[in-house]
């Protein structure tokens, strides 16, 4: 009895042990606005922790006390992990901001005005030279269709058709 309890307790074990590394990328159509609205939902200690090493500055994403300045870590960080390309053009992001929520930092962007497109591709490199089991979930969203893919680091790209 006991054998077979620690067996079927193993993984949760594991998974404290070794914790996980995931993000989320959401990216939604909006068609009245001519817009893409992109949010990634990202463990706020893990995007702390490559900023500070990047920038070799403290920071507190959390109580920034230069909130500025921690925009600009967090936008110049996004442009150099996040990429889009619609129909074979780059999509250019503009950087709206982040808010905290509970353990995650919640990052926004957009691209307006944004023509209608068939196909998406996504480059998505976030975290993956901080964590080699870094993970993410892309959704994609257009006209109230939802697709949505998992990458795996080294895996950075996906492509979605409408």
């Amino acid at each position: 009895m006991g054998v077979m309890l620690f067996k079927w307790c193993l993984p949760a074990i594991m998974t404290a042990v070794h914790p996980f590394y995931m993000s989320v990328t959401e990216i939604r159509y909006n068609s009245p606005r001519k817009s893409l609205e992109i949010s990634c939902r990202i463990f706020s200690d893990d995007l702390e922790n490559v900023l500070k090493k990047e920038s070799k500055q403290p920071l507190d994403i959390i109580h920034p006390k230069n909130r500025p300045a921690a925009d600009s870590l967090v936008a110049q960080y996004l442009r150099r992990h996040l990429f889009l390309s619609a129909d074979g053009k780059p999509v250019s992001l503009k950087y709206l901001g982040y808010e905290i929520s509970e353990d995650a930092t919640w990052c926004y962007l957009e691209c307006t005005p944004m023509a209608p497109f068939r196909k998406l591709d996504i480059k998505n490199d976030i975290l993956y030279a901080e964590h080699g089991t870094q993970s993410h979930m892309l959704h994609v969203i257009v006209n109230d269709r939802r697709q949505s893919t998992k990458l795996d680091n080294p895996s950075s790209s996906a492509t979605f058709s409408f």
